[in-house]
């Protein structure tokens, strides 16, 4: 879905869970969390490799320079794409 897209169906304000890192169930994420269960070392900076934010949009999506669509949300500084966005429910219009 591309911004103009994203911004037709969901108005500011829309309920969505936000990933800013990689989904939980990206191979990556995956490593992460057996490596921990194993009790094996895990550098601190990827503890918090999918975190997972239940919140609401903040701007409408745009794009980026480099073709990507983002979106604001709250509680997170910057643009999350918008392929890691999970729309939970619609507000009134």
């Amino acid at each position: 879905m591309n911004a103009e897209q994203w911004n037709e169906k969901h108005p500011v304000g829309t309920p969505v869970i936000a990933y800013p890192g990689v989904r939980p169930k990206h191979p990556l994420a995956v490593a992460v969390r057996k490596r921990q269960e194993s009790g094996g070392y895990v550098d601190p900076g990827d503890v918090d490799l999918c975190r997972r934010l239940v919140t609401v949009t903040r701007t409408p999506a745009w794009t980026l320079g480099h073709g990507a669509a983002v979106v604001s949300v709250e509680g997170y500084a910057g643009g999350i794409c918008l392929t890691h966005i999970d729309v939970t429910g619609e507000v009134a219009a």
